[in-house]
């Protein structure tokens, strides 16, 4: 359950619409009246951007179901606000909540660059591509004042170091001009999250992601600049967004994309109780059917952590949502893997009074 929304905060274009304990903290506050029939002031909830100064930047994985082994994350929590984001949990690390703090209260790391290049600069360093975007979006609106992200790719361009990126935000199209040229070195790759094609179902549930019409264009320009790009319909929610899967990965192999990927919307921990509250909000006459859509895929709860699982779900829903998926992405040419990144020209690049090779 729920605690019931702050009358005194002024939402806009947020996801969430409380702020839940974690489930690390061991109390609870409860609003009471005090008896007074004094109105209080309400105030517009605005963001806040923290500053965290890192010990490192490099953060290893050995799960299973990732393919990447190594990750930078710019920053903590994501002001798109995405209802559904598996990340949400993460934010109770910080003693926060995984409801409106993880779209309001967010921390940016100023010396990842300095801390990426100290990383791969060790003796003894193998180079692998490193992966953005796994937790949350690198290029979230405060990117566009901070250029963190910006600062990270400049150092991977200059080391040639290959790197993934997972996005839906526009401000990736300012950084093309480095984008562009590590393509055509081979050294990247870049996922477009689209959920779905509807601009007010997406307001909806990713309050300040670019629109999907935006997300298209992101397609087109980043194809256009020799990037192979990847259209993620994730996550795929049934009943809301389920019946566009066919639609968004045409619309997206008309835009330039190259592959395609899906996932099945996962609920993880405080995910699940404020996804459930969305949903008696936004949509009350489809709530129910939408959780047991779900749990049809979870084994009967609203989320299955389980390794091998949490990806991909189970039982004939959730195979029956792969097929469908399969069959789209093999008419419209998106079924074939993209080139492994270019690993082989890693190297430091010249300081000034370096001899430099004529070949």
């Amino acid at each position: 359950m729920l605690p019931p929304r702050n009358p005194d905060q002024i939402l806009k274009a947020r996801g969430a619409d409380t702020a839940p304990v974690s489930r690390f903290e061991p109390y609870v506050r409860i609003r009471e009246g005090d008896g007074w029939d004094i109105p209080e002031g309400s105030q517009l909830l605005k963001t806040e951007v923290r500053e965290e100064r890192a010990r490192s930047i490099l953060t290893r994985n050995t799960s299973p179901d990732i393919a990447f082994d190594r990750s930078v994350n710019p920053y903590r929590g994501c002001e798109h606000g995405c209802i559904y984001c598996y990340a949400r949990p993460s934010h109770a690390f910080l003693g926060l909540s995984p409801g409106l703090d993880f779209e309001t209260v967010l921390t940016a790391k100023p010396d990842a660059p300095a801390l990426l290049e100290k990383a791969i600069s060790r003796p003894g360093y193998k180079v692998a591509p490193i992966a953005f975007g796994t937790n949350t979006d690198p290029y979230q609106p405060i990117e566009g004042a901070r250029r963190i992200m910006r600062g990270c790719l400049q150092v991977l361009h200059d080391w040639n170091h290959p790197l993934s990126l997972v996005t839906r935000g526009a401000t990736v199209l300012r950084d093309l001009d480095l984008l562009g040229a590590m393509a055509a070195r081979g050294q990247v790759m870049a996922g477009v999250s689209v959920t779905t094609l509807d601009p007010a179902l997406s307001r909806q549930m990713e309050p300040r992601a670019p629109a999907p019409a935006t997300r298209l264009r992101m397609i087109a320009a980043l194809a256009g600049a020799g990037v192979p790009v990847v259209v993620m319909v994730a996550p795929v929610i049934p009943v809301l967004t389920e019946p566009e899967i066919e639609a968004i990965l045409a619309a997206a192999a008309d835009a330039g994309a190259r592959a395609a990927s899906m996932i099945p919307v996962r609920l993880p921990l405080e995910v699940a109780p404020l996804f459930r509250d969305w949903l008696a909000r936004h949509h009350p006459g489809k709530a129910d059917h939408v959780m047991s859509r779900i749990q049809t895929m979870r084994g009967g709860r609203d989320n299955d952590p389980a390794f091998g699982n949490r990806m991909r779900g189970t039982g004939i829903e959730a195979d029956l949502m792969r097929q469908r998926f399969r069959l789209a992405r093999k008419r419209l040419g998106l079924d074939h893997p993209l080139p492994a990144l270019d690993c082989t020209r890693f190297a430091a690049p010249p300081r000034a009074g370096d001899q430099l090779s004529l070949f």
